[in-house]
């Protein structure tokens, strides 16, 4: 008989210990509580860096709402959301990363790798916990061969890069707590 009770208790045992623990999951990695928060808003995000094309504030702002209406189930509103995000792109620069030497001494080296970096910073709220409330900028880059293309030919695609990057650094930021 005690065999049994053995065998009843290591069945039994597992199975009243997941029944007791509450297990969440979700497949984007938010710590959302959804009866708490049920909506975000997006104030428009300008381009205060100098350079770029004139609608990549727009196209941040529009790709920021599509990604979080995408990744989670807030609704967005025009104002006033349980979540807020405003900001403004701070930088949009363009470096040289590697120089490719001339064998020709009459000829200047020149640059072979150019870098697109774009920096927005990215005011935060959440009116339901206000201590995750943040201010910070998130900045990614993108590297392009000068010699094979112009800037004009790859800037679109290059930008849209930079953002996907962005806006996933700003999603696991906020609404992740990574």
């Amino acid at each position: 008989m005690s065999r049994f009770k053995l065998i009843i208790g290591y069945l039994l045992c597992p199975f009243l210990l997941l029944t007791a623990c509450k297990v969440e999951y979700s497949f984007t990695g938010t710590t959302l509580d959804y009866n708490v928060t049920k909506s975000f808003s997006v104030a428009n995000f300008f381009n205060d860096s100098g350079g770029g094309p004139a609608n990549m504030g727009q196209n941040f702002t529009e790709s920021l709402k599509d990604y979080f209406q995408r990744n989670t189930q807030l609704e967005l509103v025009q104002n006033n959301g349980d979540l807020q995000f405003e900001g403004a792109i701070t930088r949009y620069s363009i470096t040289p990363q590697a120089t490719v030497s001339s064998t020709d001494p009459n000829q200047p080296d020149r640059a072979g790798q150019m870098r697109l970096t774009i920096a927005v910073e990215v005011n935060y709220m959440n009116l339901s916990n206000e201590e995750e409330d943040t201010k910070k900028t998130f900045s990614f880059y993108q590297d392009y061969d000068p010699r094979s293309t112009s800037l004009l030919t790859v800037e679109t695609e290059l930008i849209d890069t930079i953002f996907e990057n962005i806006i996933q650094d700003i999603f696991t930021s906020t609404v992740a707590n990574w």
